[in-house]
C-alpha cells in the first residue's frame, strides 16, 4: 500500500530511480561548473602579467648593424651584446680548438648564423657587464669583450680566455625570425 501512495504500484511504472539519478547528475555536474567559475578568478591570479610577458622575448632588427659592429638590447632586465662579426673575427673564434679553453666549446655551437654573435653580456665572474661593445672601448687581449673589474677577457666568441671568470658569456635562447629579424627569448 505505501508503494502505491507514492506513485510506485503496479503500472505506474518505475521511473523514480532514473529521474533521482539524472537529478543528481545534474546537480554534481552544475555544482562542478560552479566551483571552477568560483576557483578561476584565483587560478587565474598566478598567471603572468602582461608586463612581465612583455620581457619574455624581444625582437631585434639587425638591418643597420654594419659589419664588426655591436649593439646591446635589453632582455629581462640583461644586457644582451648582439655582434656582427667580421671575417677575421669569425676566423679567429673558429682558430681556436675547444680544449685550450678554461669553459671548452665551439664556436659553432654558441651561434647560429657565424656572422652574428648573440650574448647575455654579464661577466659570470661576480655579474659586471664587460667593455667591448664600442669600437672605442678595450676589447682584452683577445678581441672580444673585457671586464676591468677584475681582469676577465674573452674572445670574439664570448668564451674566457684570460682571467677570474669561471665561464663563457652565456648564449640566449634566440632564433631568426627573418633575414634581418632575432627573437631572444
Amino acid at each position: 500500500m505505501a508503494d502505491t501512495a507514492h506513485g510506485r504500484g503496479p503500472g505506474s511504472g518505475d521511473h523514480g530511480g532514473s529521474r533521482r539519478d539524472f537529478l543528481v547528475l545534474a546537480s554534481g555536474a552544475m555544482g562542478a561548473v560552479g566551483a571552477a567559475a568560483a576557483a578561476w578568478p584565483f587560478i587565474h591570479y598566478w598567471n603572468p602579467s602582461a608586463d612581465v610577458l612583455a620581457l619574455s622575448s624581444t625582437e631585434v632588427d639587425v638591418a643597420p648593424i654594419q659589419e664588426g659592429q655591436a649593439i646591446t638590447v635589453t632582455w629581462r632586465g640583461r644586457p644582451v651584446f648582439v655582434r656582427r662579426r667580421t671575417a677575421a673575427e669569425i676566423e679567429q673564434a673558429r682558430a681556436i680548438k675547444p680544449a685550450d679553453l678554461p669553459d671548452p666549446q665551439d664556436d659553432a655551437v654558441r651561434v647560429k648564423k657565424p656572422e652574428w654573435l648573440v650574448l647575455i653580456g654579464v661577466c659570470t665572474h661576480l655579474g659586471c657587464v664587460p667593455l667591448g661593445q664600442k669600437a672605442t672601448e678595450a676589447r682584452g687581449e683577445y678581441g672580444g669583450w673585457f671586464c676591468p673589474c677584475h681582469g676577465s677577457h674573452y674572445d670574439t666568441s664570448g668564451r674566457i680566455r684570460k682571467g677570474p671568470a669561471p665561464k663563457n658569456l652565456p648564449v640566449p635562447p634566440y632564433e631568426f625570425t627573418g633575414d634581418t629579424t632575432i627573437r631572444i627569448g
